[in-house]
C-alpha cells in the first residue's frame, strides 16, 4: 500500500476541487496513483450530480462572451440553486468556459432531448441509405447506427461536444465536475450564439 502524503492529497484537491478526505479516499483506492484518483473522482462527481439533478435550479446567471474581436457573440443562462454559487468566482468562470466553448464549437442544441424528431429521423434515413448494399442484418444497422447518433451528437449537442480546451472531457463532464464542487445541482438552460451580419433568429 503506498504511503499517501499531505502533499499529494492536496495535489489532488488542487486538481479536481474535490475534499480532502474525498481526495485521500481516492488515492488510498488508486494505490497512490495520482491519474487513477482522478478518474475515480471524475466518475464519483458525475453520479453526486445524477442525484442532484432533480433539484430545482432558481438561481444563476446570464453570462455573455464576445469572440474574435467581437465577431461572435454569445449569451448562455447557466442555473444553479442558490445566489451564493451564482456569485462566486468558479460559477462565474464555469459560465465563461462554456461561453467560449459555444463560440468556438458552434453547437446546435443543449441537450439531446432538444433535437427535434424530424432531425433524428432524417439522420437515422441517412445513415440506413449509406448502408443500404452492405448486406448487413437489421439488428446490427440499428447497432451501426446508434453509434453514428452518438457521434451526430458530440458534434451538435452542447452538453455532448468535447470541450475545445481538453477533448477528453465533454460540456455536461465540465457541469458535472462544478455541481460536485458546489455540491448545487448546476445546469446550462439555453444560450444565443450570433455573429456580426447574422439576422437575429
Amino acid at each position: 500500500m503506498a504511503e499517501i502524503s499531505a502533499a499529494l492529497v492536496k495535489q489532488l484537491r488542487d486538481k479536481t476541487g474535490a475534499g480532502m478526505m474525498e481526495c485521500k479516499g481516492a488515492l488510498t483506492e488508486a494505490n497512490g496513483n495520482i491519474e487513477e484518483a482522478v478518474t475515480l473522482l471524475r466518475k464519483r462527481g458525475l453520479a453526486q450530480a445524477a442525484k442532484r439533478a432533480g433539484r430545482t435550479t432558481a438561481q444563476g446567471t446570464i453570462s455573455s462572451y464576445l469572440h474574435l474581436g467581437g465577431k461572435i457573440g454569445v449569451l448562455v443562462e447557466v442555473n444553479c440553486e442558490s445566489d451564493f454559487v451564482a456569485r462566486t468566482d468558479d460559477f462565474s468562470a464555469l459560465c465563461k468556459e462554456i461561453g467560449m466553448h459555444i463560440a468556438a464549437a458552434d453547437p446546435k442544441w443543449v441537450r439531446r432531448e432538444d433535437v427535434p424528431a424530424e432531425a433524428i429521423e432524417n439522420e437515422k434515413a441517412i445513415y440506413r441509405a449509406q448502408m443500404e448494399k452492405e448486406n448487413k442484418p437489421a439488428h446490427v444497422i440499428d447497432k451501426i447506427i446508434e453509434g453514428k447518433l452518438g457521434s451526430f451528437y458530440a458534434q451538435f449537442v452542447l452538453l455532448d461536444q468535447p470541450s475545445i480546451r481538453d477533448g477528453a472531457v465533454t460540456i455536461s463532464q465540465l457541469v458535472a465536475q462544478a455541481s460536485a464542487k458546489t455540491g448545487e445541482n448546476i445546469q446550462v438552460s439555453r444560450f444565443v450564439r450570433f455573429r456580426v451580419g447574422e439576422t437575429a433568429e
